[in-house]
This record gives structure tokens, sequence and C-alpha cells, in this order.
């Protein structure tokens, strides 16, 4: 019998913050493993060692209610350079929200806290033309929905990004680095309407940017995005299949 994957969940939470537990809850479920076969690292103490990186077979980034890529902080220059390290090496790695965003400024992109082009709450996205032919996003369809939180924006990707999918009002929703198996995607595809209405309770402020004024109206007007589960699932097909 195979050997359980190993994942590595690179978190930039407080140990207040409700949905540290919740987000490996989230990927734990579209994986389809125990929430026990998630570890995770904290980057708010420091970055994981090589042989930290080595052990996992996939490495996920996730996101973040209270820290900015764009603000930085003391903790932020090591973790940036982990993320160095993950493409140096090819580990296979799917970084969503905060997590698409450090990828992208780690490896050259740009950020930028922008409060008219926040994103909060269910949107629609469309494939570029690399997209539409993507392994990962390909079957998804040129236009489709996403769960999705966000004020910051990257809005220049490093050179190794291919730009995979697009919004109304951003550019840059979801890349893939050439030369590793490596995805990243503004949104979040391990997060259902359940787990983005349990965000938005969490983090009330974001509220209003979602147009909504409480929880039940949130309810009202956030539909199902099951097939984005999808991307995660095809991602892992990808990914472990460019280690053999």
């Amino acid at each position: 019998m195979d050997e359980p994957l190993r994942f590595l969940l690179l978190q930039v939470r407080n140990p207040d913050d409700p949905m540290r537990h919740h987000e490996v809850q989230s990927f734990s479920r579209c994986f389809g493993c125990m929430p026990d076969r998630i570890e995770v690292f904290d980057l708010l103490s420091g970055a994981p060692s090589s042989a930290e990186l080595a052990r996992a077979d996939v490495v996920l980034l996730g996101g973040s209610g209270d820290y900015s890529v764009a603000r930085g902080g003391p903790w932020l220059p090591a973790a940036l350079d982990a993320m160095i390290a993950l493409y140096e090496t090819k580990k296979p790695t799917f970084a969503s929200c905060w997590g698409f965003q450090a990828l992208a400024r780690a490896l050259g992109g740009e950020v930028v806290t922008d409060h008219a082009l926040a994103e909060v709450g269910t949107i629609w996205l469309e494939l570029t033309p690399e997209g539409v032919s993507d392994p990962v996003f390909g079957p998804l369809g040129r236009r489709f929905q996403v769960q999705i939180g966000h004020e910051d924006i990257v809005t220049a990707l490093p050179a190794q990004a291919t730009l995979l999918a697009s919004s109304d009002r951003v550019e840059n929703e979801a890349f893939r680095l050439e030369g590793a198996p490596i995805y990243a995607t503004q949104f979040h595809p391990e997060i259902d309407r359940r787990g983005l209405i349990d965000r938005l309770q969490s983090y009330p402020s974001y509220l209003p940017l979602a147009g909504a004024a409480t929880v039940k109206e949130l309810e009202a007007i956030t539909p199902e995005t099951p097939h984005t589960v999808g991307i995660l699932t095809r991602f892992l097909d990808v990914a472990l299949a460019a280690t053999r």
C-alpha cells in the first residue's frame, strides 16, 4: 500500500485566529486526506529548514486574516526566501490568497494594497488562452465562479509565471510557474460556500466588501462552487507526475 502523502502548510496566522484549524480542515477535505497528514509551520516564527521542506511531498501556502505581503513585517524576508527555495528545488506547491501574493513577490512580482480593487465573496473568473489549454484549469470551462477575499493585489507577475485566469476587475488571479510543479490562485479553491461564510463570520469587517450587511444576507447571495475542488485534485495529479 502506498504511503499517504505528507503535506506541509505554511501559515501566517496569529495563535488566536479561528481560521488556523479551519484552513487545515478545508485543505484536508479537498485532498481527501486526514487533517493529521497536514503539518503546519508558522511563518511568523521563522522559515522552515531545507530538511523540513524536503520531508513534505506537497507544500501548501494559505491565506492570512491579519498580515499583508504589501505591508510586510520583520518575518516576511525569511518567508519569501523559503518560497524561492520551493521554486529552486521544484517542490510541488499550491498557493492560495496570501500565498499567491507572497509567491509572486518572492520571485520578483509586485504586490500593492488597493481597497478599490478588493474582491470578497463569490466572483466570476475567465481563463486566458493559456488557462484554457492548462491541464489543471482547462476542465473548468472558460468562465467559472470562485470564493475569494483579498485587498492586496498582484499588479505584476514574476517572469517565470504564466497567467491562467483574470476577473473583470483584477488581471492576475491565477498562475503557474514554468519549470516547477507550482500553481497559485488569488482565490480559494479549498473553500466552499460554507467555508466562505465561516471565514467572513470570523472577519465581519469584510462583510460590506461582499455586498452584505449581515451573515444572513451573505448566506442568501453566496452560491456553491463545487467545481473548484477539481483544481486541487488535478494539481496534485500534475505536480506529482512531474516529480516521477
